[in-house]
């Protein structure tokens, strides 16, 4: 599954790619405890296992992918 975060005045977003057996529903749910309070830090462990900490107040939004999707790729001329 891969989990794209937006932080408020960056103008890149964090990109991660978990583990293919994370719980979707799970994973939603702690994100929306996280943001709902507006405190505290948002950490999601990646596929190598790395720990990223996103504080909760500058998140602008949480787009949740499937490792699943296909991705076009493509060349153009």
């Amino acid at each position: 599954m891969d989990i794209r975060i937006g932080v408020t005045y960056s103008p890149r977003e964090i990109e991660l790619h978990l583990a293919d057996d994370v719980d979707r529903e799970e994973l939603k749910g702690h994100v929306e405890d996280v943001l709902g309070t507006g405190e505290g830090v948002l950490w999601v462990t990646d596929r190598k296992g790395r720990d990223v900490g996103v504080p909760a107040d500058k998140i602008a939004y949480v787009e949740l992918g499937s490792s699943t999707e296909s991705r076009p790729m493509g060349f153009s001329s």
